[in-house]
């Protein structure tokens, strides 16, 4: 039993760390995306204007493409955790009537006597 509670922990602590890793950079690309100066168009010239415009160009097709991997992970998630409810639901039979095969034998053992 150790080693499960071992190997749950160390597990749980990948799992924190790389989530920790994904918000870190999701709020460093944040900051960056803030600090371009998208709103002081008039005062540029014509060439940092062009630039920004392909860079927010890029900027959105990249958003674009993360934000539909997202989408298809969690309709895959949401179908995995679908299948593990349904495989759940389908065992509850035989683990019901092994409860009671165990139930009855401890009563025959305890209570009957030949």
């Amino acid at each position: 039993m150790q080693f499960l509670n071992q190997l749950l922990n160390f597990l749980q602590q990948g799992i924190t760390a790389i989530f920790s890793f994904i918000r870190s950079i999701w709020a460093w690309s944040s900051t960056q995306i803030q600090a371009v100066p998208w709103d002081n168009l008039s005062a540029l010239p014509i060439w940092k204007i062009i630039l920004l415009v392909v860079l927010a160009g890029v900027i959105v097709y990249l958003l674009y493409r993360a934000l539909i991997e997202l989408v298809e992970a969690g309709q895959r998630a949401l179908q995995a955790f679908a299948t593990l409810l349904a495989v759940f639901v389908q065992t509850l039979l035989p683990v019901l009537m092994a409860g009671v095969a165990a139930a009855v034998g401890a009563w025959v053992i305890n209570n009957v006597s030949l």
